[in-house]
């Protein structure tokens, strides 16, 4: 089964004993937003997760603005959710999709595979008058156990040898690395930075900025339009996926993994993490 589902999908499956649903909503620098907006309404028997306490660790010197959590913390995060092995998620936000697909990816690094991510945000589901509510739900904790898959994400050393045209990342020798920049092509192309310390990208990067997975009315595109959306890349290639901190990242490791592409990683840190190496070169304009 894919990993994108419709919210109709939802509705059927709304009660069903081993569904759990996530509600993601977070916006970037505003602490405690997205719990506000959970507790005035959400899904029913949604649990809230939150970008910064919840889906981040603590910044360090390297790493990004937004670090991956333990392992283990978020484990235990599951667990006080009732999220155990045979648990359905369903993720949500109203962002786009970056926050659920930030939770999605989180919980296929844990080596859970029953995760799906809303294809239309929050708001989509009020105006189709689907059920909401502002009870806060009564969780009976369980026991998740991680298993986590080293080999969904890579790191700034690896990052640093693919952008030098070295070692592939992975074993698969013959075909070249593609490094994906998600951000917006202003960012991408070093003309503005309205959040790092520098501007441009990762030479050798291309840029697919992540909202183009999106159709009009924000829905995630389908798996026929997504593999047209992505038809310049090598099916086979091994593919790294960056952002800025590796948050708006994750809708494109969604949507590549909806079009059939199997060897992606994500460089968690991204762009934050590569610019905190003074080493590190900095490409501005066309690749």
């Amino acid at each position: 089964m894919k990993s994108i589902v419709s919210k109709r999908w939802l509705l059927a499956r709304l009660y069903e004993p081993d569904m759990i649903i996530a509600d993601c909503r977070s916006l970037l620098g505003q602490a405690g937003a997205g719990r506000t907006q959970f507790n005035e309404d959400h899904i029913p028997g949604a649990v809230h997760f939150d970008l910064e306490e919840d889906l981040t660790a603590p910044l360090g010197e390297h790493g990004g603005r937004h670090p991956l959590p333990d392992a283990d913390t978020l484990a235990a995060r599951l667990s006080r959710a009732g999220i155990n092995a045979s648990s359905r998620i369903v993720a949500y936000d109203d962002q786009g999709g970056m926050m659920a697909s930030r939770f999605w990816w989180l919980l296929r690094y844990l080596g859970h595979e029953q995760v799906y991510v809303l294809e239309e945000g929050y708001s989509a589901w009020k105006e189709a008058k689907f059920p909401v509510t502002a009870d806060q739900p009564i969780r009976i904790p369980s026991t998740f156990t991680p298993n986590v898959q080293p080999q969904m994400l890579t790191n700034m050393q690896e990052v640093q040898r693919v952008s030098e045209g070295s070692v592939p990342v992975g074993s698969y020798i013959g075909f070249s690395p593609i490094l994906i920049d998600s951000r917006e092509r202003l960012r991408y192309l070093g003309l503005e930075e309205p959040i790092d310390q520098a501007a441009g990208h990762i030479p050798g990067a291309v840029n697919f900025f992540w909202k183009e997975v999106l159709d009009e009315k924000g829905s995630f595109k389908n798996a026929e339009q997504l593999q047209q959306h992505f038809a310049d890349l090598d099916p086979n290639a091994e593919i790294i996926v960056y952002c800025g901190s590796g948050v708006s990242a994750c809708p494109n490791v969604l949507a590549l993994n909806e079009a059939g592409f199997s060897k992606v990683r994500l460089y968690p840190g991204s762009w934050s993490d590569w610019i905190s190496y003074e080493e590190n070169p900095v490409a501005t304009g066309e690749e």
